[in-house]
């Protein structure tokens, strides 16, 4: 047998939204022509300017997939979009930021309403996800008919893990609604 039967080649088709702005063409100032592909981004608009030599700028390219593993279209960004209360007077082409379209990127690939209109996602990690899963457990089945006092759990982690970041996710998945977080500060 062949190595290319025991190790085939990894398609080239990844799902990708772009999203370009066209510099000198005043007729689509302030408006993010926002697409997809199965090939990369560059080809795909260099096909659709054509022979007219417009000057683009890529803003955005990234993978639509969903955290599911599913794939998701332009199509689903333009209705985010829209929802929204942006305006698409051209077909493809909105009146937004490349924020908005981020926000919009992150809803889509989360399943969730991105209410907070984050443009940055970020995952726990493995350590992260332990420290929540224990403290909520601790927290969960703490017995308050045998003692009177308010439960404590101590994270003793190092600089630099991300306890700030990890006691909100604990709130979030506590549905915790008041969190103080107190840090220190060297002088």
């Amino acid at each position: 047998m062949s190595k290319q039967e025991f190790f085939p080649e990894k398609a080239e088709a990844i799902p990708t939204i772009y999203a370009y702005k066209l510099s000198n063409d005043t007729s689509h100032r302030n408006k993010l022509k926002i697409g997809f592909t199965n090939r990369t981004a560059q080809g795909r608009i260099r096909e659709q300017i054509g022979d007219t030599r417009a000057e683009f700028q890529i803003v955005i390219e990234e993978n639509a997939m969903r955290n599911d593993g599913s794939a998701f279209t332009d199509f689903d960004v333009h209705n985010y979009l829209r929802k929204r209360g942006f305006k698409n007077p051209d077909g493809e082409w909105f009146e937004c930021t490349e924020a908005h379209v981020k926000v919009a990127l992150i809803a889509l690939k989360s399943g969730e309403k991105n209410e907070e209109n984050r443009t940055l996602n970020f995952a726990m990690r493995p350590e992260h996800k332990k420290a929540v899963e224990e403290t909520a457990h601790y927290f969960n089945n703490f017995d308050r008919t045998v003692s009177t006092r308010t439960p404590e759990f101590l994270w003793n982690a190092k600089m630099r893990f991300g306890k700030t970041f990890t006691a909100y996710q604990l709130a979030k998945a506590m549905n915790w609604k008041k969190v103080l977080v107190l840090t220190f500060k060297q002088d």
